[in-house]
């Protein structure tokens, strides 16, 4: 079996480097250092597979001999996945941080803008989001973009404005 001396070097930077900044605090940092050392551990299994071969497709014939072992490939397959898995949650973490160094001292910890209103209080809160539907709907009704009043159903079942003007 040989090896490319290229991608030996190259796995041992790679290692090398991708430990050195997984040491800093940050997490960026961490999620970059996470990525090389994945990688490098990929190139460490494709350089341990050996050398090329027929496909690992047994035949019982003499052409099995020169078959390409498949478990370096599936290794490597599955390491893939578990790296981008790991990856996602790190940018979970990464963002989650963030958020809750936006949000300082208050933390997760939200207001409720209706507390101590009565139920009238809060229902009136919300009518003027419906008055703003009338107004798109009486828009769509005034434009051209819509089809005519023969291809389409005047009212929908949920458009009870029409109603509400009479």
């Amino acid at each position: 079996m040989s090896a490319s001396l290229t991608l030996v070097i190259l796995m041992g930077v790679m290692y090398a480097v991708g430990i050195y900044v997984m040491l800093e605090r940050s997490l960026t940092r961490v999620l970059i250092g996470f990525l090389l050392v994945g990688n490098a551990t990929n190139i460490l299994i494709f350089i341990m597979s050996g050398g090329s071969g027929s496909p690992p497709l047994v035949t019982g014939t003499e052409s099995d001999a020169d078959m390409v072992d498949p478990v370096p490939q599936v290794l490597m397959l599955t390491a893939i996945v578990i790296n981008f898995g790991i990856t996602a949650f790190l940018l979970a973490l990464i963002y989650r941080s963030w958020w809750l160094a936006q949000l300082g001292e208050e933390g997760d910890t939200l207001p409720d803008e209706h507390e101590g209103e009565t139920r009238a209080q809060t229902e009136s809160s919300f009518d003027p989001l419906d008055l703003d539907d009338a107004a798109v709907h009486d828009v769509l009704r005034a434009s051209d973009e819509r089809p005519g009043e023969d291809d389409a159903p005047s009212t929908t079942p949920h458009d009870d404005t029409r109603e509400e003007r009479r």
